[in-house]
């Protein structure tokens, strides 16, 4: 994958975040880039998609591992899941 900078959503454009991921997830401790956007389509509409498809009441917000380049959902069952895990830019990188 080409190294891109400052990775945005595919869905809303905005800047994806670092987050680094649970070591005892599939990913293993490594840094994502997830969007927080709560206002992203994506990650609104997953709403109604996981309680029509599943009966669950989660939802997902778009992610890119930026070693391979693959994305995909990040499930979340609140506004507010995972976002202890964002991992703050440095001066550098904003």
């Amino acid at each position: 994958m080409e190294k891109q900078e400052k990775p945005t959503c595919p869905h809303c454009g905005a800047r994806l975040l670092k987050w680094l991921a649970p070591a005892e997830s599939t990913w293993g401790e490594t840094i994502l880039y997830v969007c927080f956007n709560d206002d992203c389509d994506y990650f609104k509409n997953g709403w109604n998609h996981m309680w029509n498809k599943y009966q669950q009441k989660a939802s997902y917000r778009h992610r890119l591992d930026p070693v391979t380049g693959q994305t995909g959902p990040l499930p979340v069952w609140s506004e507010d899941a995972t976002r202890n895990r964002i991992v703050p830019f440095t001066n550098k990188e904003e």
